[in-house]
């Protein structure tokens, strides 16, 4: 599709200007705006295997590199609550959250002593979905991202994850159990690796709809030029050509129809659909009973009960402080990059600073682009807020993207209130978030670079 293959050569180009990093002195990020909703992300980067296709700050794990992090996370915070921060949300990614399980809760529940934190999202692997994590996690966490990847074995014996994780059968059975114990429970997978055939990617939709879960992200395999060529080592190359393809028989199997199980959450994040009053009604039994989760961008103001969180916190909270090595922090017009060595961090930690490493600047344009993209990928564009953050209408801000999408088709709603998507302009999202993701790899690559002894030789060794 030539309108795919434009967009992803101006949006690398993009993230080639303005995702590059320099040298910072800055000791602590800076203060909050007064009045702006702030989410709060934290970076736990200890795995027990490292995947090849993951371009996120991740290190082996052991308790003796882990248990002092976790303890300067907590002080971290508490620099965060100095500076007059306060969050409403919180999200712990990884590497892998719930390495240590105990540590992890005592830090949540030092969040929200501190914050005024009404949900929790944290991610995990699917080997930590047994009874004695998710006791601990109930109540703690709203919402949990298990990454699955695919319930292929042979996907994910390719992946390095069949012996570490299970089978294809036992995540599922894991998943339905674990299930009840989360408000969402979201189940990551990826489409478009080298060995996967339609009939798998088929085969893992129909895993996905039989698991209960309320919900499920398909992300397109997104490999940074480092990670591209771990992948081209282990999986194979990445063919973006059969990409459309593939999230179509996604977002139809998911989404389409007269009567879909699941709705878009974003151009990749799907929820499944609370059964209407008359269809409950005629069959109490035939469907599970979930919370209403309405889409926060249709307007209203639903509680963070009613709301689906996803997966990008990005769409919800533009601007956000992340503690831990490797967190990436998006701040006004500054983004700000964390030491990706664990060793350094403990040190700045322990000597009163914050990790900054590196940092870049967003001229306006730079920010009115990210806007439209991040909006649109929620599904809808408010362009009244878009004027008045700016100063200009998005039509003025951004004419040559306007025209684009509007050329391809991209738009369903067009009015002065709002932009929406057609289904062509989902998946133009899509590519167009996958390739800033792959520039968001890139900066994650020149953080990673920096490493030095052991700590290089973890991460890129043979032992890696």
């Amino acid at each position: 599709m030539l309108s795919e293959r434009m967009l992803t050569a101006v949006v690398r180009q993009c993230t080639k200007q303005y995702l590059r990093l320099e040298p910072t002195d800055d000791a602590r990020v800076p203060a909050p705006v007064p009045g702006q909703r702030y989410m709060l992300y934290m970076h736990v980067p200890f795995c027990e295997r490292l995947c090849p296709y993951c371009s996120f700050n991740r290190f082996p794990f052991s308790e003796k590199r882990a248990v002092p992090y976790f303890e300067n996370l907590r002080k971290e915070m508490m620099m965060l609550k100095d500076l007059g921060y306060d969050f409403d949300s919180l999200y712990v990614g990884g590497g892998t959250p719930t390495i240590m399980i105990d540590e992890l809760c005592d830090t949540i529940d030092l969040a929200k002593e501190t914050f005024s934190i009404q949900e929790v999202s944290s991610e995990t692997n699917p080997n930590h979905l047994i009874p004695t994590y998710l006791d601990k996690l109930q109540g703690r966490v709203q919402r949990l991202s298990v990454g699955v990847q695919s319930f292929d074995d042979g996907l994910l014996k390719q992946m390095d994850r069949y012996d570490k994780y299970g089978s294809g059968a036992e995540i599922l059975e894991r998943i339905s159990e674990a299930s009840p114990y989360f408000t969402s429970l979201n189940v990551d997978m990826i489409f478009n690796f080298p060995a996967q055939t339609e009939d798998i990617l088929i085969s893992d939709i129909e895993k996905v709809i039989a698991s209960g879960t309320s919900q499920t992200t398909f992300y397109p395999l997104m490999a940074s030029p480092s990670v591209a060529r771990s992948l081209a080592r282990t999986v194979g190359r990445v063919d973006y050509a059969r990409e459309k393809t593939y999230y179509e028989i996604v977002s139809e199997l998911l989404a389409g129809g007269s009567d879909p199980l699941f709705e878009h959450g974003s151009a990749w994040t799907f929820n499944k659909r609370v059964p209407s009053v008359v269809a409950q009604a005629q069959d109490a039994s035939a469907v599970p009973f979930l919370p209403m989760v309405p889409n926060s961008s249709r307007g209203g103001s639903p509680t963070p009960d009613q709301r689906a969180m996803i997966d990008e916190y990005v769409v919800d909270y533009e601007e956000y402080p992340a503690i831990g090595s490797g967190g990436i922090t998006y701040l006004g017009n500054r983004l700000y990059v964390n030491t990706f060595s664990v060793n350094d961090y403990n040190a700045a930690i322990a000597s009163g600073r914050m990790s900054l490493m590196g940092s870049t600047t967003f001229s306006k344009h730079d920010r009115m682009r990210y806007r439209f993209m991040m909006q649109l990928f929620g599904l809808r564009l408010d362009k009244r807020q878009f004027e008045r953050d700016f100063g200009c209408t998005v039509e003025q801000g951004l004419p040559v993207e306007m025209a684009f999408m509007k050329a391809s088709g991209a738009f369903d709603r067009d009015t002065p209130d709002e932009l929406t998507l057609t289904a062509k302009g989902r998946y133009l999202m899509v590519v167009m978030m996958r390739q800033f993701f792959i520039g968001v790899n890139n900066l994650r690559d020149q953080a990673r670079a920096a490493l030095v002894g052991e700590e290089r030789e973890l991460v890129f060794g043979e032992g890696a």
